[in-house]
């Protein structure tokens, strides 16, 4: 390769990339740089992508972040210094933070979480069938272990889940400025604060277990629409009657009376569990729910 006109090149190719909106790439991005820019820079025809990445990472501020996660490695390139959380909302189109991190993000949770949950939406186009529900079948469903994601990585100390979400449309998902970790300003998508408390009132094994989630919807109180959340849990549509514990860690945390009444519209019409294989229980009667005893 021919490096002096590389060399020579430098401070321009410097600029073009600190100009460039984004500065998390793919390699087609910078292959497209490379091609665009090759006659301006004069660099020779034989410097290929692999020769100019390798250029700037060791002469420049790229680097490559790998992400191997069990069922789809991610791969891409960062150039300069770049929160992970715009890192990792940039590994594919569509991503949002969820669970326990969009808790962190609307200030739900007191805890510092070393776990990342980002949700890829599962896109499908059949007409799911509604199966009547039995309550042998909610009996059998939470004496078993709630189902857990392996799709994980750890990097820069962080347990980083990609999680195959339920396609919603995005129900609920919006972009917001929020401060990372270290107080530097990140536009993220992430799940509003009526879809978060839903989301982790299904999955409490994301969000730090029940005691967190209950805590989240007492941080929450002066905050949340419950008429936007009752809409949203009718859009959702679950097979299962999540309502009635959310409508538990609302009495719980002594939210209004005509709030209460929102979610007491919806039916009950069986008994239902807050969380998977409990132990020992108790029965709440006004909710028809059996939670962990001593909660």
């Amino acid at each position: 390769m021919d490096r002096t006109r590389i060399q020579i090149a430098k401070a321009d190719i410097v600029k073009h990339f600190d100009e460039l909106p984004r500065h998390v790439l793919k390699l087609k991005d910078i292959r497209a740089v490379l091609a665009s820019q090759r006659a301006f820079w004069r660099l020779a025809q034989n410097t290929t992508s692999e020769h100019f990445i390798a250029f700037l990472k060791k002469h420049a501020k790229l680097r490559e972040v790998e992400l191997l996660f069990p069922q789809r490695p991610e791969s891409c390139y960062v150039w300069g210094d770049v929160p992970l959380l715009t890192i990792l909302l940039s590994l594919r189109k569509d991503l949002y933070f969820s669970h326990y991190t969009a808790m962190r993000l609307h200030g739900l949770t007191e805890q510092s979480p070393t776990t990342i949950y980002v949700t890829d939406e599962r896109i499908t186009h059949d007409q799911r069938q509604r199966v009547k529900l039995e309550q042998s079948d909610i009996d059998r469903a939470f004496s078993q272990p709630p189902r857990v994601s392996q799709n994980y990585v750890e990097h820069t100390g962080k347990k980083i889940y990609l999680l195959n979400g339920s396609n919603t449309g995005h129900l609920g998902v919006v972009s917001e400025r929020i401060n990372d970790e270290d107080g530097r300003e990140v536009l993220a998508r992430l799940t509003n604060l009526e879809r978060t408390l839903i989301d982790i009132t299904v999955r409490p094994v994301y969000a730090g277990g029940v005691f967190e989630v209950a805590k989240a919807f007492a941080l929450a109180k002066d905050r949340v629409s419950i008429n936007r959340l009752v809409a949203m849990l009718r859009k959702l549509d679950f097979t299962y009657p999540y309502h009635q514990a959310i409508g538990y860690y609302l009495e719980r945390a002594d939210y209004k009376p005509n709030q209460l009444d929102l979610i007491r519209r919806l039916p009950a019409e069986h008994d239902f569990y807050l969380t998977h294989q409990m132990g020992e229980t108790r029965y709440v009667q006004s909710w028809r729910l059996f939670i962990p005893d001593g909660f």
